[in-house]
């Protein structure tokens, strides 16, 4: 792989009047990757996907797109990715060829060139024979597909996504995965994708973790979740700090309490179960070992559960 990023984000900051949507993020995203942003409502994805797609320039800090200067040059750079937002873009009362054409018009494509590349795109998305029928006819999944196929027109080198999968049922939700993977691995193509999912953000070469603001972490799902280590333990139990005293006295185990059980990581959690039910009876009201997931890693970086996450006001503006 390249070792020359396509995206470089270096410690960008953005602020809604008093308000820190983005503090010093910085990341970068490797030619071929899919990359996930990974975070709760208000965490500062819809912020970071603006600047991304050069919609607005942040506060401060760099952005470069193939090595293009974002600040400098944003008409250059936009000729470098596609974006599909989170809300439809297609229009609903023309047909899906009409949309696809249209679109192409906006890119300066025309004649033999644009005809060729929306039949290959008809045929590729399974959309030929639906190519006729307004988009209003068809179903979420369908219409997301022409949002993608409209996304590759121009060829993009990369393509960001904002919460691809909004609306869409579950079956839908696993075509649209296939989708990506496929034209990630045979056209080599780079996604940026904003998800609150974490199976989404399995499917993702490297994930950042963004809460409040700030990129807490980034890196691939299986680094992240070692970071946690090994085995995950939890512990149901009526008087947690109690309990948790024990674990500090007899083992100098360190356990975090989250809704009334405790979690903490052992290399040879699965070993150390058996002397801690022994240990504890009559203390606990279950005990569990199991490898760490992204929503422990997410808790092991924040201190609180995924869902609990900040509550900036968000209406899509961060």
């Amino acid at each position: 792989m390249n070792s020359s990023p396509i995206i470089a984000v270096s410690h960008i900051t953005h602020r809604y009047d008093s308000v820190v949507a983005l503090d010093d993020v910085s990341f970068l995203v490797q030619p071929g990757e899919i990359f996930g942003l990974l975070g709760p409502n208000g965490g500062g994805k819809s912020t970071l996907f603006r600047i991304l797609s050069t919609i607005m320039l942040p506060s401060s800090g760099e952005l470069s797109m193939g090595g293009v200067d974002v600040k400098g040059s944003p008409e250059a750079a936009r000729t470098q990715f596609a974006v599909i937002f989170q809300h439809p873009s297609v229009d609903e009362k023309l047909t899906v060829r009409e949309n696809l054409r249209h679109h192409g018009w906006c890119y300066g494509l025309g004649g033999k060139a644009l005809q060729n590349r929306i039949e290959d795109l008809l045929s590729r998305f399974k959309l030929t024979e639906r190519a006729g029928d307004r988009v209003e006819t068809l179903s979420g999944g369908m219409r997301r597909k022409v949002e993608i196929a409209k996304g590759l027109l121009s060829n993009p080198d990369i393509i960001m996504m904002d919460e691809p999968s909004t609306g869409l049922d579950p079956g839908a939700r696993k075509d649209l995965w296939e989708m990506i993977t496929t034209l990630n691995q045979d056209e080599k193509i780079t996604f940026v994708v904003t998800t609150h999912l974490m199976d989404e953000a399995e499917h993702c070469h490297k994930v950042g973790i963004l809460d409040q603001g700030n990129l807490l972490t980034y890196g691939p799902p299986s680094e992240l979740k070692s970071d946690v280590g090994g085995e995950l333990i939890e512990i149901q139990a009526a008087d947690p700090g109690a309990v948790r005293d024990m674990l500090e006295q007899d083992y100098d185990i360190h356990a975090n309490i989250l809704d009334d059980a405790l979690y903490f990581e052992q290399s040879d959690g699965h070993n150390l179960i058996p002397e801690l039910m022994e240990v504890l009876h009559g203390h606990i009201q279950g005990i569990s070992v199991r490898k760490p997931t992204l929503d422990d890693v997410f808790v092991y970086f924040t201190g609180h559960r995924f869902e609990e996450g900040d509550h900036m006001p968000e209406d899509d503006s961060i």
